[in-house]
C-alpha cells in the first residue's frame, strides 16, 4: 500500500477523527479555503468518499501513534483538532501532539468537565470544548421561543433582540435607521416569502410585520422601547402552576390507580354517605328523643365503617329496620375497607403500579418541556431548561443509560418508552407541554417522533415548538421544506464553528439562530502586519458586523458601535458578528497578511495554498514523497 505524506505542508489544520463533528469541522475549513488534512484509522465509511470529492486528504492511520501526525504535516501545521470517537482517544492524541510539537495549537473535544479542566491547564485556555455544551443553548432557546440572545463582550452586556417593525401610519416602508437609530441590524425576516436578509445596512427598508433582529446594550435597546428578556420568568410560571396543583394531584391519583381500586373507593364513599344520611335521619339515642347532629352522624358512620367503634354509639335499642341496616353496614364496610386496603397495598408494592406512580408525577405537570433522548446533548439541554426554571420530562428507551442517575439527582421524571407511540406521548402529557425536543442520535427516530408529536398535538402543533436534531444537512433542509418544521438543529453543525475558530485563533463568544440561519459572535486579536491591521471597517465583508472594539493602544475603553471609517490597529481586540462562513473569511483575511509578511516558507505546501490540497498531493507525489507501507 502506498501512503502519501504531507510533511511539506504548512499553515494547515489537522483534524483527527472523521465522524459527525470531525466531518463538519473539515467541511467548514474546506468551504473557507483553509487547507485541511484528516487523520483517522477507523472513519465513518460514508464520509470518506465525500471528503475525497472535496480534495481533502485522508491519512488512514492512528493519530495516537504519532507517525500519522507526522505524515499529516504536524511540523508545519497551524493547529491539531482532536475529535475522535471517544474522549480517551482524543485525550491521547491531544497530549501526543503537544508533546511532539509544543508550539502547535491543539483543540480537543472533551465531554467530562473535570478532565477537561485538567487538560486545559496543559494545553492552554480555550483549547478544550464540549460539543453537547456548545449546542445545547441553541436547543434551549428554540424550546422556550426566546427572541433575545445575550453576550458579554469585553466585560459589557450586549443583546441581540428581535422586534416587529412598525412604520408610522401612512408609510408602507421605512429605513431601519429611521426606526432604530444606531442599533446594529443583524437580520431581517420579511413578512412574506422573501428570503432572510443577513446583516443589512441601516438604510435597508422594512415593512410592517417584518421581524428585525437588532444588536445593542440593554440600555440602547431600552431607548427604543425594546426589552430583551434573557431569562425565563420561573416565578411567574410557578405562580401559574400553583393554582392548578391540587386539581392535577387529584387527577394524577385517579389516573394512576387501577380500575378495581377506583371502583372500591367509590363504593366506600357511597356506602359512607348513605349510612351517614340514614343514621342522621333514623338513629335516636336511648337517653334522648332528638336525632343525632350531622357531625355526630358522620362520626358514627366513620367509626363503624373503619371497624374502630369506641362504644359511645351502638345500634342497640333501635328499630328493627335500623338494626338490619346496621348489620348490612358493618359487614359491607369491613368487606369494602379490607378490599381497599389490599388494593392500595398492591398499588404501592407492585412494580407495574410503581411505573404508574411515575406517570402520576408526569400527569401533575403542565407547561413543561418534553425531551426525547437522554444522551450527552439531552442532558445538557435538560440542565439548561431546569436552570431557567422550566419543568422537564425525559423519554428514553435505554434503561441502562448512564445519565439516568443524573436525571434522578435533578428530580426529572424519566419515562422508559418509545416516543413514536401515541401511548407514550399521552403518558408524558404532551398535550399540556409547552415544547418538545427530539434529541436522539438517530435521524429517522427523531423525524418519526416529531411527526407523531405533531399528530398528537393537533391544533396546538403550530404553537408548540418542535425541535429536531438532524445530523445530515441536506436531510435537515428537506425536513424543513417538506414537513414544515422550523426548528431543525444539527449539534455537530452548531459546535463545529467553535472548534474551527479555536483552531484558527478566533475565540467564539456565542452562537444563536435567526430562523434557520446560525450566527456567531467572536473575538479577534489584531496583530501587527496582519491582514486587518490598518483596514477600515467598511472594507470588511458586507455580511459581518463589528459589534465593538477595544483599542490596544490607549485607555482600553470598549468602543461601540464603531463607525464605518474606523480602522483596526495592532493590539486591538475586535468583536465581530455574522454567519460563520463570513467570520471565517475575515479570519483568513487577517491571516493572509501575516503569511505574506512572514514570506513563503511552505515549499510545495506554498503552491498548494494557491492550487488547493489536491494539487499539493500531486506535487508531493511527483517529487517522490511517497512511502511504502
Amino acid at each position: 500500500m502506498i501512503a502519501v505524506t504531507y510533511r511539506d505542508w504548512s499553515r494547515h489544520v489537522i483534524v483527527c477523527g472523521l465522524q459527525g463533528l470531525g466531518f463538519r469541522i473539515a467541511e467548514l475549513l474546506h468551504l473557507a479555503d483553509v487547507p485541511v488534512v484528516v487523520v483517522d484509522d477507523d472513519p465513518d465509511p460514508k464520509l470518506v468518499p465525500i471528503i475525497a470529492q472535496w480534495g481533502v486528504p485522508h491519512v488512514p492511520g492512528s493519530a495516537r501513534l504519532g507517525q500519522a501526525l507526522w505524515d499529516a504535516g504536524l511540523e508545519g501545521a497551524e493547529a491539531v483538532v482532536c475529535v475522535e470517537k471517544t474522549d480517551l482517544r482524543s485525550l491521547e492524541t491531544a497530549l501526543l501532539a503537544r508533546q511532539l510539537r509544543p508550539e502547535v495549537r491543539v483543540v480537543v473535544q472533551m465531554a467530562n468537565p473535570a478532565v477537561g479542566s485538567a487538560i486545559e491547564e496543559v494545553l492552554g485556555a480555550g483549547s478544550v470544548l464540549d460539543m453537547a455544551s456548545l449546542a445545547a443553548p441553541s436547543v434551549v432557546e428554540a424550546c422556550v421561543r426566546r427572541r433575545a440572545h445575550g453576550f458579554v463582550l469585553g466585560g459589557e452586556q450586549f443583546v441581540a433582540a428581535e422586534v416587529l417593525a412598525a412604520p408610522e401610519e401612512g408609510k408602507s416602508q421605512v429605513s431601519i435607521r429611521h426606526l432604530y437609530g444606531d442599533l446594529a441590524p443583524v437580520a431581517v425576516v420579511p413578512g412574506g416569502d422573501a428570503p432572510l436578509v443577513v446583516c443589512p445596512g441601516r438604510d435597508h427598508l422594512v415593512s410592517a410585520g417584518d421581524r428585525v433582529t437588532l444588536l445593542g446594550t440593554p440600555h440602547e435597546l431600552a431607548m427604543y422601547g425594546i426589552v430583551g428578556s434573557l431569562q425565563a420568568t420561573s416565578t411567574t410560571r410557578a405562580q401559574k402552576r400553583g393554582g392548578r396543583a391540587i386539581h392535577r394531584f387529584i387527577a394524577a391519583v385517579v389516573s394512576g390507580s387501577d380500575r378495581p381500586l377506583r371502583r372500591t373507593l367509590l363504593a366506600v364513599v357511597v356506602l359512607f354517605v348513605v349510612s351517614a344520611v340514614v343514621i342522621r335521619l333514623g338513629y335516636r339515642p336511648v337517653q334522648a328523643h332528638a336525632h343525632l347532629s350531622v357531625l355526630d352522624a358522620i362520626y358514627f358512620a366513620v367509626t363503624t365503617i373503619t371497624t374502630i367503634g369506641f362504644g359511645d354509639y351502638s345500634f342497640g335499642g333501635q328499630p328493627a329496620w335500623l338494626l338490619a341496616y346496621g348489620v348490612f353496614f358493618m359487614v359491607s364496610g369491613v368487606a369494602l375497607m379490607t378490599t381497599a386496603f389490599a388494593l392500595f397495598t398492591n398499588l404501592l408494592v407492585s412494580r407495574r403500579i410503581e411505573q404508574s406512580l411515575g406517570r402520576q408525577q408526569v400527569t401533575m405537570m403542565s407547561g413543561h418541556v418534553v425531551v426525547v433522548g437522554f444522551g450527552a446533548v439531552g442532558l445538557r439541554v435538560v440542565e439548561g431548561l431546569i436552570a431557567e426554571g422550566w419543568r422537564v420530562v425525559v423519554v428514553e428507551t435505554d434503561e441502562h443509560n448512564r445519565y439516568l442517575q443524573r436525571a434522578r439527582a435533578l428530580g426529572v421524571p424519566v419515562v422508559l418508552a418509545d416516543a413514536t407511540q401515541r401511548q407514550t406521548l399521552e403518558s408524558v402529557g404532551l398535550k399540556q407541554a409547552s415544547a418538545v425536543a427530539l434529541l436522539t442520535s438517530n435521524d429517522l427516530t427523531n423525524i418519526e417522533a416529531a411527526l407523531a408529536a405533531r399528530a398528537h398535538l393537533g391544533d396546538r402543533a403550530s404553537s408548540v415548538p418542535t425541535v429536531l436534531r438532524v445530523f445530515d444537512r441536506m436531510l435537515a433542509h428537506t425536513v424543513e421544506v417538506s414537513f414544515g418544521f422550523r426548528q431543525v438543529r444539527s449539534t455537530s453543525a452548531l459546535a463545529a464553528p467553535w472548534f474551527v475558530g479555536a483552531a484558527l485563533g478566533l475565540q467564539v463568544m456565542g452562537t444563536f439562530y435567526v430562523e434557520d440561519r446560525p450566527f456567531l459572535v467572536g473575538r479577534l486579536s489584531i496583530a501587527s502586519g496582519s491582514g486587518l491591521d490598518g483596514l477600515a471597517m467598511q472594507d470588511l465583508p458586507a455580511r459581518t458586523r463589528v459589534v465593538a472594539i477595544r483599542r490596544g493602544a490607549g485607555t482600553g475603553v470598549l468602543e461601540h458601535p464603531p463607525r464605518r471609517g474606523t480602522r483596526f490597529g495592532a493590539g486591538d481586540e475586535a468583536y465581530i458578528l455574522g454567519p460563520y462562513e463570513e467570520l471565517l473569511q475575515v479570519l483568513l483575511q487577517d491571516q493572509r497578511g501575516r503569511r505574506s509578511s512572514a514570506g513563503d516558507e511552505g515549499g510545495a505546501r506554498g503552491r498548494a495554498g494557491d492550487e488547493g490540497p489536491e494539487a499539493a498531493g500531486e506535487a508531493l507525489a511527483s517529487e517522490g514523497e511517497v512511502l511504502l507501507g
